[in-house]
């Protein structure tokens, strides 16, 4: 099954609702940079890279949008879709680096009529999706040759098709090695409290007869003492310039005990995700989300009333937990500064 996670259709943009998977399978539709940005603040699409696809286009619906109105409104406009957009979530660099790119593409094309402006930015949008999926499997190729045939692999979060615009980066590892005839099998965290694992990972992998096995998180120490765990392979939502990962909270702990193990710890991420700007994952913020999402699951609440309660979505684990991060250039092994410097000369 090919995961269409962003889609242009009819002159808008289309994503998949990850909030109701695996129960129900729909698309929402997006016609301006303040919708798709409520999009992305409200979990509709999430995961870096996807989150940044959706901004690209998020600024291409409003200078359509925008396309006849004055000059001076559309350029107002468009800083105004800008800003709405960079305030939709704080952690995923891939949101900040889309944005940019999109801005300077505005900027060079700002002499034009808004119309070709407006189309220039959706060429843009359509080139950063169509070069996601292609940055995806260039990681997915390295990483294959880093798990050994019927490799038994725990992933935390979803790292998916889901997150990104198609194939994925921790799965699409997974899906990489078995195309070129390996078999793999996943163990796939629940990813609390929000369930990506449980709804999405696991969804994925079963729409594409990849084994699968879900587990609570905190059967993982258990699952690596068996000797039942043969590597971790995780996504991120970035990557500080001494090799620290931020990633979907639990993350931490996962390459705590991977690290107890002897369990090798690998982070795939495009290069777009690694954010040379900041020392270290202290410099990362941490977005904390609604109580609600820890009380229970949707209108099912469990947890006690009154009682006080934390939801930090993301944890940073250090780089000297990190055995590699797959990129689309290779593989980094013990990454630290000088290593991600680089990457980029």
């Amino acid at each position: 099954m090919k995961i269409e996670t962003l889609r242009w259709v009819d002159n808008k943009l289309e994503m998949i609702d990850q909030r109701i998977l695996p129960a129900s399978f729909e698309y929402i539709a997006y016609d301006s940079a303040a919708s798709v940005a409520e999009g992305i603040r409200s979990m509709v699409v999430r995961g870096a890279p996807a989150i940044g696809v959706a901004a690209a286009y998020g600024v291409a619906l409003e200078a359509l949008r925008l396309q006849d109105a004055s000059l001076i409104d559309f350029h107002s406009g468009m800083e105004t879709g800008f800003v709405v957009l960079e305030r939709s979530r704080p952690t995923a660099v891939n949101l900040f680096w889309a944005l940019q790119r999109m801005r300077a593409v505005w900027i060079v094309a700002r002499g034009k009529s808004s119309a070709a402006v407006a189309q220039r930015l959706l060429e843009e949008a359509h080139e950063i999706l169509a070069e996601d999926i292609r940055i995806n499997k260039a990681m997915g190729a390295f990483g294959a040759e880093l798990l050994p045939d019927g490799a038994r692999v725990l992933t935390h979060c979803n790292a998916g098709a889901l997150a990104t615009a198609g194939w994925g980066t921790a799965l699409g590892v997974f899906r990489s090695a078995v195309e070129v005839g390996k078999k793999i099998f996943v163990i796939a965290d629940e990813t609390r409290p929000f369930l990506q694992g449980a709804r999405l990972t696991a969804w994925e992998m079963v729409q594409e007869k990849i084994p699968v096995t879900l587990i609570t998180d905190n059967m993982a120490g258990f699952m690596m003492s068996r000797g039942e765990v043969d590597a971790v392979v995780v996504g991120t939502d970035r990557v500080a310039s001494n090799g620290d990962v931020a990633n979907k909270i639990g993350t931490y702990m996962v390459a705590v005990l991977a690290r107890r193990h002897n369990i090798p710890f690998y982070v795939a991420c495009p290069l777009s995700t690694i954010d040379m700007s900041i020392a270290s994952g202290a410099d990362i913020p941490i977005e904390e989300r609604s109580v609600d999402e820890v009380k229970g699951f949707r209108d099912y609440h469990w947890a006690a009333e009154g009682v006080k309660i934390r939801n930090p979505s993301f944890d940073v684990t250090p780089a000297e937990l990190v055995s590699g991060l797959i990129t689309e250039k290779g593989v980094v092994l013990q990454p630290d500064n000088a290593k991600l410097r680089a990457l980029f000369e």
